[in-house]
């Protein structure tokens, strides 16, 4: 018995030795949340100047850089307002202080350049239904619940757009429709608030809608008819980012279980007290499966060996529920903590495992950290694990080819000029084929070329040409070579290679 337990051990720890010694992956995606509403990530509190801002927003764009992520998931809309001009909602208050007031800039087109100009995907995520934190907080004279107050619903002390209403579905794919057609966004990113979560003892204020307007539902299945609005929602939303920019993605940040096993067959081996199914009336399944959306991104911040929702119980059943669409695993980067009285949380092997286990498992492309402001403070050790092994080459986001799966040309007449390599942008006639960025190859003369394994990229970039940085000791001669990415990051064809002694 003792003799297999040791072969045992030795085979898991000969395989981790194994899998941690393997290049990290050429595609994932790699992303953190910055919260805006209650100023958790940025601001830092309302009232900052531009130029305070702007430094808040720099640092942790620089932040997200420095520890490997491609993408930043930004908050553009908290609670029915706006980190941006908008007619139809009002300025947030968590910019200035006082809701309605201008900021003397345009936020969101400030970060948005910024992200991208750090070879960040920009994912604006907005809240659909939430109006205010606090019903009696004070709102902008302008906004939508002084104009159309019969769309608003009070529950558990919080104010909500009603679900059940076209006027209000209408209203909120017209908000993505403006941010989707005057912003360079690359998605549009949902949270887990559809219908809000339980309050003990209130029922949600929705029987006048429900008896005037049941659809084909009976008078047992107010549940169904619940889950059917938020389905015509996610349905709305999607036609209309697609209509208005077809490449834009639309994903969706579930709480993490969608249903426990002892409600459905379908469901994870877990114990949730709440589910997206039965207490949200999201069917983030169906979502999925219709193809309504592009990407999912769990919630799973609780603990390998959680005794109610095992994280490895749940990354297995939403590999196993992708319906050809791409899963992001979502980190509770906030739950990591010395003095934590959940001893995982204290150990500093925690996050990179789940990292390491979410990369192993199939059907799951990436993940993503809340929060973003989580990264300046001690995790353990974590920002060394990102930045020296789990997260030391750089990432693409993974491609989508159910949106676009057509590559760009190859680059055009590419040429060598010193320590220089110089190409130029080839012709396009879709905007989805447009070379957006390069990847540059590298590898030794004699040894062949391969484009999968991250270590052969010298460098992605958005310019045609590069110089090569001066390199101590030895010269040796290299291969070079230029592929083009569109902005889904198909790749096209390599260039012939230029052979530099380098």
């Amino acid at each position: 018995m003792m003799r297999n337990v040791f072969a045992l051990l030795f085979i898991l720890l000969t395989f981790s030795g194994f899998a941690q010694s393997q290049p990290a992956p050429k595609f994932e995606f790699r992303a953190a949340w910055v919260a805006t509403v209650n100023n958790i990530d940025w601001p830092s509190k309302p009232g900052l100047t531009v130029q305070q801002q702007k430094a808040e927003a720099i640092e942790l764009l620089d932040l997200l850089v420095e520890n490997g992520m491609n993408a930043v998931i930004f908050q553009v809309r908290p609670t029915a307002d706006s980190f941006y001009p908008s007619k139809l909602e009002p300025w947030s208050r968590y910019l200035t202080g006082t809701p309605g007031r201008d900021p003397g800039y345009d936020p969101l087109k400030f970060w948005i350049d910024e992200a991208h100009k750090r070879q960040l995907e920009f994912h604006a995520w907005i809240n659909p239904f939430r109006v205010a934190q606090d019903a009696n907080e004070p709102l902008s004279s302008s906004h939508i619940a002084f104009k159309h107050p019969e769309w608003i619903v009070k529950y558990g002390g919080k104010l909500y757009f009603n679900p059940a209403l076209e006027e209000t579905r209408q209203f909120i794919a017209g908000v993505v429709k403006d941010i989707v057609l005057h912003y360079d966004v690359d998605a549009i990113h949902c949270d887990d608030y559809f219908y809000p979560y339980p309050v003990a003892g209130e029922a949600f204020p929705d029987d006048i809608q429900f008896a005037t307007n049941p659809y084909h539902f009976g008078a047992d299945q107010l549940e169904d008819w619940r889950r059917h609005n938020v389905d015509l929602t996610i349905q709305l939303l999607g036609k209309t980012i697609k209509a208005t920019k077809p490449w834009v993605k639309f994903g969706i940040s579930p709480f993490g279980v969608w249903r426990n096993i002892d409600k459905d067959a379908r469901g994870s081996m877990t114990r949730a007290g709440v589910t997206n199914y039965d207490d949200l009336y999201a069917d983030i399944l169906k979502w999925l499966q219709y193809g309504w959306i592009d990407y999912v991104t769990p919630q799973l911040y609780w603990q390998i060996g959680h005794p109610a929702a095992n994280y490895i119980t749940l990354i297995d059943w939403w590999s196993k529920n992708a319906f050809n669409r791409d899963v992001y695993i979502g980190h509770g980067l906030y739950r990591i903590d010395a003095k934590s009285s959940t001893p995982e949380w204290t150990q500093a092997g925690q996050m990179p495992e789940q990292i390491r286990l979410t990369r192993q498992t199939p059907g799951i492309q990436g993940s993503v950290f809340f929060s973003a402001k989580q990264l300046k403070r001690n995790l353990l050790g974590l920002q060394d694990s990102l930045q020296n092994n789990l997260y030391a080459t750089q990432a693409l986001v993974p491609p989508m080819p159910w949106i676009d799966f057509m590559p760009p040309k190859t680059p055009v007449n590419f040429r060598k000029s010193g320590r220089k390599l110089i190409w130029e942008k080839s012709d396009f006639s879709n905007p989805m084929d447009e070379p957006r960025r390069y990847i540059v190859y590298k590898n030794k003369v004699g040894e062949q070329l391969n484009e999968a394994d991250v270590r052969s990229i010298y460098m992605i970039t958005e310019d045609t040409e590069i110089k090569l940085a001066r390199r101590k000791g030895k010269k040796e001669r290299y291969e070079f070579r230029v592929t083009a990415l569109d902005r889904m990051n198909n790749e096209g064809k390599a260039t012939k290679p230029e052979v530099i002694k380098w």
